[in-house]
């Protein structure tokens, strides 16, 4: 059995050497964003997001910290903050699992089949039990304005001195834009649904 540092490094290396684009932060090991590809056949497909991840010095006995730098519209992951509800790392983590699992795994599972009873963003969640066409076109539209491949480079994680950027790697001005954009579609639903 390895050490704890030494299983964080060769899981690191493992992921790196993976189809995963990883950015290490400040040459630590402990702390690095991963490109995460929604998953084929989901409203999440042709979305690119920016997860940061932690290690805590005793992985792999403990868990990960994950959150999505970039805005993802979905029951169980915190649309502003980025964290994510998610059993396997919160809960029920083994060190038999790797980063690996993280990313081929619990993340795609945790798009595809989202839990909306036990939500961290009630909107999302309300939405998929009520309305699940309505949710597919909102995650759609948010993979449009914050996960486009593109713009993944500009995404900026947490705790920079940008401020002009809202945490989600766009200005304010465009995330201004965004919310106008969405409350004129919210606006042109109500006068559609009192019309009906």
């Amino acid at each position: 059995m390895c050490s704890p540092s030494k299983r964080r490094e060769m899981d690191v290396m493992k992921l790196m050497m993976s189809d995963f684009n990883v950015q290490v932060e400040n040459d630590n090991i402990q702390e690095f964003c991963v490109n995460f590809k929604g998953p084929k056949d989901s409203p999440y497909e042709g979305g690119v997001w920016k997860v940061h991840v932690e290690l805590p010095e005793a992985y792999p006995y403990r868990s990960p910290s994950i959150g999505f730098v970039n805005r993802i519209f979905h029951p169980n992951v915190d649309e502003m903050a980025g964290s994510v509800c998610l059993d396997v790392i919160n809960q029920t983590w083994s060190p038999m699992f790797d980063l690996i699992n993280v990313f081929e795994v619990f993340l795609p599972q945790l798009l595809l089949y989202p839990n909306p009873t036990d939500p961290l963003n009630g909107e999302a969640a309300a939405l998929l039990m009520r309305e699940p066409e309505q949710y597919n076109k909102k995650v759609r539209d948010y993979v449009q304005r914050y996960a486009l491949p593109e713009n993944i480079d500009n995404v900026k994680t947490g705790g920079n001195d940008d401020s002009s950027s809202d945490g989600d790697g766009f200005s304010d001005e465009d995330s201004q834009n965004s919310l106008m954009d969405s409350d004129e579609d919210d606006d042109d639903g109500m006068v559609q649904n009192m019309d009906a």
